[in-house]
């Protein structure tokens, strides 16, 4: 288990407070469904799972047992770490459900995988991967923004796959569409034992999301049109 030093004292008159996480015992990978091109992806997802098995924390993704995410999950296995997969019916139906996990969730629609994913974790990493892994990360990291939870959030950049990334989201922040405090929740290393580090020691920044509104503005009654599927503040 990880834990992170310190605590804030409770302040029940503040609405956006730093605040720091007192464990992390479950952690969500996203990462590619394929090898990828260089051999150094496959190994770092196999030292990831390694380690997360030694620190006796549980690994949460998404189910699958190709490419980087059966490394992930073969590594931790091996190690006697514990195991959750979420996947949808439409890939256990393709064959590509691992077989051997602690215990695998299977869902009926790809938004139902990730808010499930979510919700069983406390922290999340992601390894280099394609499309799929980018909009889970991206999903996450919005919902941060919009204070829907407060889990660290981590990139493990392994060969600097993760820097043309970092650059566009720069870029994103040059052109005040994105804050920079929100941009430094994303923690960057290489070494995966260095990013579990940083996740536990991890404190929620105190930002609202707005560029351009003042606190005052966003604290105004508004209609409520939330959608059923939408998820609640802190349910995750």
């Amino acid at each position: 288990m990880l834990t992170a030093v310190g605590q804030r004292a409770p302040d029940a008159g503040s609405r956006l407070e730093a605040t720091r996480l007192l464990t992390v015992k479950r952690v969500l990978v996203f990462c590619g469904s394929s090898p990828g091109a260089r051999p150094e992806y496959t190994a770092h997802a196999e030292e990831l799972g390694h380690l997360l098995a030694a620190r006796e924390l549980e690994l949460v993704y998404g189910g699958a047992h190709v490419g980087l995410m059966g490394a992930l999950a073969d590594s931790a296995l091996s190690a006697g770490g514990t195991v959750i997969g979420v996947i949808p019916t439409r890939l256990v139906d393709a064959e590509v459900a691992h077989p051997g996990l602690t215990k695998l969730h299977v869902v009926e629609t790809m938004h139902e995988r990730k808010t499930l994913m979510g919700e069983l974790s406390d922290a999340v990493i992601a390894l280099p991967g394609g499309t799929g892994t980018l909009d889970e990360l991206f999903e996450l990291f919005t919902w941060k923004q919009l204070g829907l939870h407060r889990k660290p959030i981590g990139l493990l950049d392994v060969a600097g796959y993760w820097q043309p990334l970092l650059g566009f989201l720069e870029h994103a922040v040059d052109e005040r569409f994105l804050r920079e405090e929100h941009l430094k929740t994303l923690l960057v290393e290489r070494d995966a034992g260095a990013l579990l580090d940083r996740l536990a020691a991890y404190e929620h920044p105190a930002v609202d999301k707005w560029l351009d509104r003042k606190l005052a503005d966003a604290r105004q009654t508004v209609p409520n049109t939330r959608s059923p599927a939408s998820p609640k503040p802190g349910r995750m």
